[in-house]
């Protein structure tokens, strides 16, 4: 840490901060303040940064994790939608030269054009998002084929466990398969309700995604892959031939499918892998009117 800066992952420190400022955590915003430097520690470490490294960093509050990335040397691009949050860190912030910040919404700014980057550059992502946008921000991220290394984020326990939980498992569901689909997820650490100011009522959990350079598996219809996903999912104790209906299918249709492709149709969604899903799609796209 540079000397004469104030950590402010420290409970004192925010809520000198908070104070100074006339600041109070937005529920709207969905805004909860990280106070330990530990938890700090372990999403920068996830993220792999070195001074080389371009790194987004989506809702930085009061700066409390992007001083953190700041101090690895690498470039940081912090985008705050909250209005009155730049002002705060241009003085919590002060001493790092390498902090850009953007007033802005993530899911509507230009990104390589926000980020400056050059042809063929990748960049990092790092973010403690509110709970409340946070499956929106992680797939418009992935959806937009965006050049992105590594996606560190801290989100509702919950919804690391489906990240990253693997087919058979009461977790695994259509946001499994989409993140599965883009990037290799690992649980990185669970984070207490105590980590932050005010104390949300649930445990967080830091994920790193690994973006993959192409999915990992190639539908011929990337449209009609994730169609019969979100099909399969969205009645979770129908069998697969019920729940395919959702997507336009008849039912003799998604029966035809899973024959072709030796899938039984007491299947459920939940006990199918990527892999199926690619195989069950191109056997609907050869069906007579569904490609």
């Amino acid at each position: 840490m540079r000397a004469n800066i104030p950590v402010i992952a420290d409970p004192e420190v925010t809520r000198h901060i908070l104070n100074a400022f006339h600041l109070r955590a937005s529920k709207r915003l969905g805004q909860n303040f990280l106070v330990d430097a530990g938890v700090v520690r372990g999403i920068v470490e996830a993220a792999q940064l070195t001074p080389a490294d371009t790194v987004l960093e989506i809702g930085p509050g009061i700066g409390t994790l992007t001083q953190g990335l700041a101090e690895t040397g690498a470039r940081v691009v912090a985008v705050e939608l909250d209005k009155k949050l730049p002002a705060v860190l241009a003085e919590t912030l002060r001493g790092y030269d390498n902090v850009t910040v953007v007033p802005g919404d993530i899911l509507k700014i230009n990104i390589p054009e926000t980020l400056g980057l050059k042809e063929g550059q990748r960049f990092k992502v790092v973010a403690n998002l509110p709970y409340y946008i946070t499956t929106p921000i992680i797939m418009t991220l992935l959806e937009q084929r965006l050049p992105i290394e590594r996606l560190v984020t801290m989100v509702q326990k919950e919804v690391a466990m489906r990240m990253t939980a693997q087919p058979g498992s009461k977790d695994y569901g259509a946001l499994s398969l989409a993140v599965q689909y883009f990037t290799a997820p690992r649980m990185v650490m669970d984070v207490p309700p105590r980590a932050f100011r005010p104390a949300p009522e649930v445990t967080s959990a830091v994920v790193a995604c690994i973006v993959r350079e192409s999915p990992s598996v190639a539908p011929r219809s990337e449209k009609l892959f994730f169609r019969l996903i979100r099909a399969a999912f969205g009645q979770r104790r129908k069998t697969l031939p019920n729940a395919l209906v959702g997507a336009g299918l008849t039912k003799d249709a998604a029966q035809a499918a899973l024959r072709a492709v030796g899938i039984a149709g007491s299947t459920r969604g939940e006990q199918l892998s990527l892999e199926d899903f690619a195989r069950i799609s191109d056997a609907v796209g050869d069906l007579p009117g569904q490609g």
